[in-house]
This record gives C-alpha cells, structure tokens and sequence, in this order.
C-alpha cells in the first residue's frame, strides 16, 4: 500500500498516494483522470492496453452504423405508413 500524508491528494473522496499529483501536473492532466487510467489500465500490458484501445474504437464505429441504420428503418417506416 503506498504511504499517504496529510498532504496526500485528495478528489472527490479518492485519495492518490503521495507523488501522484505532481505527476499528473507534469504531464498536463488532472488527478482525477490519472485516477481513471490507473482504475482502467492499471494491470495491464501495454499490448492489452493497445488491444483495448482498437476494439473500444471499432464498438465505437460499429454502434455508429447501427444507430444510423436504426435512423434509415424509421424514416423508411414513417415515409410508408403516409397516406398520399
């Protein structure tokens, strides 16, 4: 367990352990999202962590086309139910 201080970071009610903080600063980013990554990569490999990132990419495209086609369905459905 790393050691905490008085001092150590605190966000939200989570506590970073001391060293963390400065980090994040150095690298531009907030405590909070150093917080989200270590949570989410945190025992990973970097292979695994690329892996990851390629399938979230390819769920994000793949509900893209779904929710256009969805839109497609339904507009096709309102254009047929029309009286002319």
């Amino acid at each position: 367990m790393a050691t905490l201080t008085s001092s150590a970071s605190h966000h939200a009610g989570r506590i970073l352990p001391r060293g963390e903080g400065p980090l994040a600063r150095k690298h531009g980013i907030s405590e909070a999202t150093l917080y989200n990554w270590k949570a989410k990569y945190g025992g990973m490999d970097v292979s695994e962590a690329k892996r990851l990132r390629v399938l979230e990419d390819e769920n994000r495209r793949l509900k893209k086309l779904l929710a256009e086609s969805m839109l497609d369905q339904a507009a096709l459905k309102e254009l047929l139910t029309k009286k002319w």
